[in-house]
């Protein structure tokens, strides 16, 4: 009943005009002319066309005359557009973030920016060291986001992303998206020597089978690991320099100089002192070392390119791993007269004799991302500071489901 109403409305316009071709015909065809004929003639051919309409609009049929429609006609409703996560309802409904062992505290960070919860999943390990993943909760047809750093232990937290990853696939999940802070084996990017894998291109194959969608990094140790991925997965690599930036250019610097401690994080040094430069409007200078090495991780000696005499250097690297080149390179940098010496990295490893050569060392503070745990004896120095990355891995997601810009986060 209300689509013929409608439908009645939509069409009285037309009806008249067929009405009126009626009566036209009808008066053609007429022997006498006469008013009350004529009039006669109209309600007939008007009762007509109104009877012939109603079955039309009865029957499904449409039509597409121009400027039929009648004022009084109900509104077209205009079609929903997509928005940004306007209520938590609508976000968990098409979106599920989870996490393994590696790092559970940076994933409640990022699920509390995001204002959802964790999603129900246990990953634990067999008698025999094997892994075990279970999903407890519906995931077909979701966005799923696995947070998973692979620190060490390297082996398992990344058996643990492959088999989170895996199961996703296997229960149907629309879209798997890997949030990885730390990307390990990504400094075996190259053959250095005979007979040696490309261990971090074999770690995107393996990801890749298992059905990844996308990858969320932060600083790769190298930018070509992103064309290690196939087309068919896009890898974004997030600047956790700007968190640092903004650490230090709340600090009272004296003639700061940024460092970068060898040829290859030259790049990486000159966008920290661009950023410092452009947010903070702090004027910097910029120095390298140049390293020699006997063998991996092991320094036969360091030179030093630029000047930091009296001035605060920040040593700006991607990570710190036994820390024995960064307190070396800090002694460097004392020995030409620096008045205090930082370091920021975004990876803290911190392996081995790391803590104690820290505290040991001529550094004033080392300040590393939480992208990986810190050990109990490295908090113990008292000259690690970790910042949090949870926001801006949240906001990447955020952006990422929305089909948003990630560069726009670093503008």
């Amino acid at each position: 009943m209300h689509k013929a109403a409608f439908g009645l409305k939509r069409f009285g316009a037309a009806s008249q005009i067929i009405a009126k071709n009626h009566f036209q015909h009808s008066a053609r065809a007429a022997t006498i002319s006469i008013a009350s004929s004529e009039e006669s003639t109209f309600k007939n051919g008007l009762i007509k066309a109104f009877l012939l309409t109603s079955a039309l609009v009865l029957a499904g049929a449409t039509t597409t005359g121009a400027n039929c429609e009648s004022s009084d006609a109900a509104p077209k409703k205009e079609e929903q557009q997509p928005t940004a996560w306007g209520s938590r309802d609508q976000l968990q409904t098409g979106i599920k973030l989870f996490t393994g062992n590696a790092n559970r505290p940076l994933a409640q960070d990022i699920a509390n920016h995001l204002g959802m919860n964790l999603g129900k999943i246990n990953v634990s390990h067999f008698a025999d060291g094997e892994v075990n993943v279970m999903v407890n909760e519906n995931v077909r047809g979701k966005d799923v986001y696995i947070v998973q750093p692979t620190s060490p232990p390297v082996n398992e937290t990344l058996m643990e992303l492959l088999l989170m990853i895996s199961t996703m696939r296997r229960a149907s999940a629309r879209k798997i998206t890997a949030i990885i802070p730390y990307y390990g084996y990504a400094r075996q990017d190259r053959k250095m020597q005979a007979r040696v894998p490309i261990s971090a291109a074999d770690v995107a194959r393996l990801l890749e089978a298992m059905g990844v969608d996308r990858v969320v990094a932060v600083d790769l140790h190298c930018g070509q690991i992103q064309g290690f991925f196939g087309p068919r997965v896009p890898v974004d690599n997030l600047d956790g320099g700007t968190v640092g930036v903004s650490y230090f250019g709340d600090m009272d610097l004296i003639n700061p100089v940024i460092v970068s401690p060898d040829a290859g994080g030259v790049y990486r040094a000159k966008q920290f002192r661009e950023a410092l430069t452009k947010k903070h409007e702090v004027d910097c200078g910029l120095a390298m070392i140049i390293k020699q090495r006997a063998k991996a991780n092991e320094i036969e000696r360091m030179d030093l390119v630029g000047s930091v005499q009296g001035c605060d250097a920040i040593i700006v690297d991607d990570m710190v791993d036994t820390a024995g080149t960064l307190c070396k390179a800090a002694e460097v940098l004392k020995e030409f007269g620096a008045r205090r010496v930082f370091a920021f990295a975004s990876h803290g490893v911190l392996s081995g004799p790391a803590a104690s050569r820290i505290a040991n060392s001529v550094l004033t503070e080392l300040v590393v991302l939480d992208t990986i745990p810190l050990s109990e004896a490295c908090v113990a120095t008292g000259k690690i500071t970790q910042l949090s990355v949870g926001p801006l891995l949240a906001q990447a997601i955020y952006n990422i489901h929305n089909k948003k810009s990630i560069s726009a986060l670093f503008k």
